[in-house]
């Protein structure tokens, strides 16, 4: 009964002046409003990076050539061809655990149907490829190891580039010109979308790398090989036998740097979500600031509501208030404020977050963790700057406060 009293009282106080009651609690809701949108942006842009890793496939593993010294200069991975078609062929016969290896080659070429003609990328692969990217077809076959054998001209085309080439039409036996050599269609891949990077990934031509290598690129080496694992619990056990197996084959010596790199999806994943991350608890950060200067708000207007209600304090105290009570008025009073902010600036975030992904296309995702850890935060805002007018309030003498004028 004497918490419902106090907590009546309270309210009475905080409705008697509601424009100031008001502006006060309009820090926690911005505060608390800019934390939920904030993080949800950064959340948006984690969760489009790792789709976009999504669509490398399952349990992939890549394996990129590099990191070697030529006349004192550097070279990044993937930057000096040191694979070769044997270390492909010894990773594909002896590493356990592989249910599909293929090799990479890209370059640029203009692509021609008819009158039709675009400047597109193409990639030499092998038959396991589409299967290691879970890429499907939307018409036709996927090229053959007959085909691979023999440096058949038989090509896949993106949706972008058969649109581009072709309209409407079906592609699937048709011929298209790469750099002048004709290469029949035998299939069409279904639609794949943007990269990371903001690239169209259906722009694209697959050849066997047989073929792109003979009659295209004229290299020798790979770039870089397109693995895949059994099952998640086998991708370290492959990721170490391809890295022995590799370093044996190159003759690399103990404590020498490797000329490769072999890399995990997770571990490609956790680079590429380490800056979303990084974005998300630096805009958080920011946006808690106003939550802590709204606390300190609710501070300022109680220590105000002390000094103006001194006499009333002292009323009660004087017919048998005891100083907890007082204590607990004010303190609910600050928490009441921080709270009713709260709720309200958790409503404020969820739509700001919305109108952005509608306004300006950003990808958004609201956790129910940032809005319990938003709304836990402005709770203990309101009993931290809280206390302390409260407990001015309780310390205040009955005698004095009756005398304040």
């Amino acid at each position: 009964m004497i918490l419902l009293a106090t907590l009546r009282i309270a309210g009475r106080a905080l409705r008697r002046n509601k424009l100031r009651t008001l502006l006060t609690m309009l820090g926690i809701i911005i505060g608390v409003g800019a934390v939920i949108a904030m993080v949800s942006i950064g959340n948006g842009a984690k969760a489009q990076v790792e789709a976009q890793i999504a669509q490398l496939g399952q349990n992939v593993i890549l394996i990129l050539s590099g990191n070697v010294s030529r006349g004192g200069f550097h070279m990044g991975f993937g930057n000096a061809g040191t694979l070769t078609h044997e270390d492909y062929e010894a990773i594909r016969r002896e590493v356990s655990g592989l249910t599909g290896i293929s090799p990479e080659v890209r370059t640029m070429a203009q692509v021609a149907a008819g009158n039709e003609n675009n400047n597109t990328q193409i990639m030499g692969v092998g038959t396991d490829y589409i299967n290691i990217r879970s890429w499907p077809l939307a018409d036709g076959v996927n090229f053959s190891e007959q085909d691979v054998r023999t440096a058949n001209k038989v090509a896949i085309l993106g949706k972008t580039t058969a649109t581009t080439l072709f309209g409407e039409d079906d592609p699937v036996g048709k011929v298209v010109r790469i750099k002048s050599a004709p290469f029949i269609v035998v299939g069409l891949l279904a639609s794949k979308g943007m990269s990371m990077m903001g690239m169209d990934q259906d722009d694209v031509v697959f050849v066997p790398y047989t073929s792109a290598m003979k009659r295209l690129t004229g290299g020798t080496v790979f770039r870089s090989f397109n693995a895949q694992a059994a099952s998640p619990e086998l991708v370290p056990d492959v990721q170490n036998q391809i890295t022995e197996l590799l370093r044996q084959r190159h003759r690399i010596g103990e404590g020498k740097d490797d000329d490769f790199l072999v890399r995990t999806q997770q571990e490609i994943s956790e680079m590429a979500t380490s800056t979303s991350r990084v974005m998300t608890v630096l805009l958080g950060s920011v946006a808690g600031v106003s939550l802590i200067v709204g606390g300190i708000g609710i501070m300022n207007i109680m220590l105000v509501s002390v000094t103006e209600r001194t006499r009333e304090i002292g009323v009660r105290l004087a017919v048998g208030a005891r100083s907890r009570d007082i204590l607990l008025q004010f303190l609910i009073e600050a928490v009441t404020l921080s709270l009713a902010g709260g709720i309200i600036g958790i409503g404020l975030g969820i739509l700001s977050s919305r109108l952005l992904s509608i306004q300006m296309g950003w990808k958004t995702l609201v956790s129910v963790e940032s809005i319990v850890i938003a709304f836990a935060f402005s709770a203990a805002i309101g009993v931290f700057f809280g206390f302390y007018p409260a407990r001015k309030a309780a310390l205040l003498d009955p005698i004095d406060a009756l005398r304040y004028e």
